[in-house]
């Protein structure tokens, strides 16, 4: 049974986390990075087509980083379509739009000896590199990962992938380069209250923002399709006027 004063302890250790802003790429001399709230959504099989769109969406740099070979449309879509949303969790970030700008998968193993077991991928679309996306994703994903039992997550690139080794690195992972291939792993410790309660909290935010921002969009689009019928009467008034 958990105290009641631990719970809003740990409800407010998890909000105040949450909060932390994330630089947007590398400020000049002389500035200060702007702060930058990432609600990260999970994702299950109603957003497929939208994660095929944005992986078809990636650069073909992008796309070879991403998929470890130069990846055909056809071999992007298959791999959307399997998909094991069951099985494993994908997560993203929206922009306002609505658009998927940013994706990570965290891959269980399906063999009983390595259930303690989840492997890591992530992509970012070109417009929305160097926010700190790919590193938010990240902890995201290790999170979910230890509330889930997970104690080790791997991560295969390439090693030109410098991107991802980084975001690896700075978490602590231990990296090992075999030619063009590299493989990170990071031992992760077990769940706690915080990582439980941060996670619901990121959660919630997530949810919300997503809600208003379908809203929002809803809302302009209407406001579009009112001007266009407004263009339409106009243009047919002045032809009838001719």
């Amino acid at each position: 049974m958990i105290a009641t004063k631990d719970w809003l302890k740990a409800s407010w250790d998890a909000g105040t986390d949450l909060l932390r802003p994330v630089g947007v790429g590398e400020p000049k001399p002389g500035q200060v990075s702007t702060p930058l709230m990432v609600p990260i959504r999970s994702l299950g099989p109603t957003y497929r087509e939208r994660i095929t769109a944005h992986l078809l969406a990636l650069e073909p740099a992008d796309r070879y980083l991403r998929f470890g070979y130069p990846a055909t449309d056809e071999q992007v879509r298959r791999y959307a379509s399997q998909l094991d949303f069951e099985h494993d969790d994908i997560f993203g970030i929206y922009n306002r739009r609505l658009e998927l700008i940013a994706m990570a998968h965290l891959a269980y193993t399906a063999l009983p000896e390595h259930k303690n077991c989840a492997e890591f991928g992530v992509s970012v679309l070109k417009s929305a590199r160097g926010r700190g996306y790919g590193a938010r994703l990240f902890e995201r994903a290790v999170m979910h990962a230890r509330n889930e039992g997970v104690s080790m997550v791997f991560i295969h690139a390439l090693t030109e992938n410098t991107a991802m080794l980084k975001i690896a690195r700075n978490a602590g992972a231990v990296v090992r380069r075999d030619g063009s291939e590299s493989e990170a792993f990071l031992e992760l410790p077990p769940a706690s209250l915080d990582t439980r309660m941060t996670e619901m909290v990121e959660q919630q935010f997530a949810e919300v923002d997503y809600q208003i921002k379908r809203q929002a969009k809803q809302f302009w689009d209407f406001l579009a399709g009112v001007q266009e019928v407004r263009e339409g009467v106009r243009n047919a008034r002045h032809q009838s006027a001719e």
